[in-house]
């Protein structure tokens, strides 16, 4: 008789995602939101990892799918744990957010696919219109480390 390992049970798994921190001088690309989670919040251009898919080139195919705009990855800023609940409190939406800083090389934004509008504001602008402290912080570590190039 051997050892079976026990019946995988099926729990929903985090959804692998990347966003992007497009700098364009001082200015910081957003997007307001168009579907949940966080719908008609300011944030980051960013989506789902599709199969086969590198996080580097989900980062630049959402940046161009949100927006229209085209960029260069500089690097990596921080991978962020999302769990975002429903108003009683359950866990509705959890996400690995792998973040980029991003150079833009062309191309006014454009609300595209799930954003509603698309904008660059001047950094001040644009952490006081974000209301997750998370993407906050990464706003201010991209401009930090990468910043004016």
């Amino acid at each position: 008789m051997g050892l079976h390992p026990a019946p995988a049970m099926t729990r929903p798994r985090p959804t692998p995602a990347a966003g992007v921190i497009c700098l364009r001088g001082r200015d910081v690309l957003l997007i307001r939101r168009g579907t949940p989670p966080r719908l008609g919040e300011w944030s980051l251009p960013g989506g789902r990892i599709e199969w086969g898919e590198s996080p580097a080139a989900c980062a630049l195919r959402e940046l161009r799918e949100e927006t229209g705009v085209e960029a260069e990855l500089l690097g990596l800023v921080d991978v962020v744990d999302g769990q975002f609940a429903q108003p009683d409190g359950q866990l509705a939406n959890h996400f690995v957010l792998i973040d980029y800083a991003a150079r833009w090389l062309s191309g006014q934004p454009v609300a595209g696919d799930d954003a509603s509008e698309a904008r660059f504001f001047a950094l001040d602008e644009a952490v006081a219109l974000v209301d997750w402290s998370e993407t906050k912080r990464v706003i201010g570590e991209a401009m930090a480390r990468f910043g004016g190039t």
